[in-house]
């Protein structure tokens, strides 16, 4: 099954943590098939801490949804995340935005993620990799979700650095 995955850092070295993650992530039997660019974005909710590197990736894995946010947990476990105020800084943060057509709504997991139809944080990213995905609760593309979305924090994508890819 193809994922987009939205990841996010807040703590430490931020690009180095998002790095990581993609690194854990393949290490865990996950295949990377696209990646956007990084965008350095305004904390949503909390306000009173550093401002976020985002990013959101392609993936595809056998895992069903439920299994793939075990290892997703697992990895920021791993990579010392603690969970202290909702909305709070994190040294990473990894979440299932889409998981193809599946619609689920669990207590413990939901899928399109229920909040990413109002967060340019993450449709900026999604529409660069993949501009023709459709929400599949909305029936919208992500071009849409993204006019109108009414998010105004601030995103700004950052270039990539000449030495490294991210």
């Amino acid at each position: 099954m193809n994922y987009f995955l939205g990841l996010g850092s807040n703590l430490g070295d931020r690009k180095r943590n998002l790095r990581r993650a993609i690194a854990l992530l393949e290490g865990s039997g996950a295949n990377i098939l696209a990646r956007s660019s990084l965008y350095q974005t305004q904390p949503v909710g909390y306000n009173d801490q550093p401002w976020f590197i985002n990013q959101v990736i392609e993936v595809e894995s056998d895992l069903a949804p439920w299994e793939l946010l075990g290892m997703l947990q697992s990895i920021e476990k791993k990579m010392g995340r603690t969970k202290t105020r909702p909305n709070g800084p994190r040294l990473i943060d990894l979440d299932i935005l889409l998981a193809e057509e599946t619609i689920l709504d669990t207590e413990a997991l939901t899928i399109p993620h229920p909040r990413l139809a109002q967060r340019n944080f993450v449709l900026l990213p999604l529409n660069e990799i993949s501009t023709d995905i459709i929400h599949p609760v909305l029936r919208r593309p992500v071009a849409a979700l993204l006019r109108t979305s009414g998010d105004r924090p601030v995103v700004v994508k950052l270039k990539k650095s000449p030495k490294k890819s991210f």
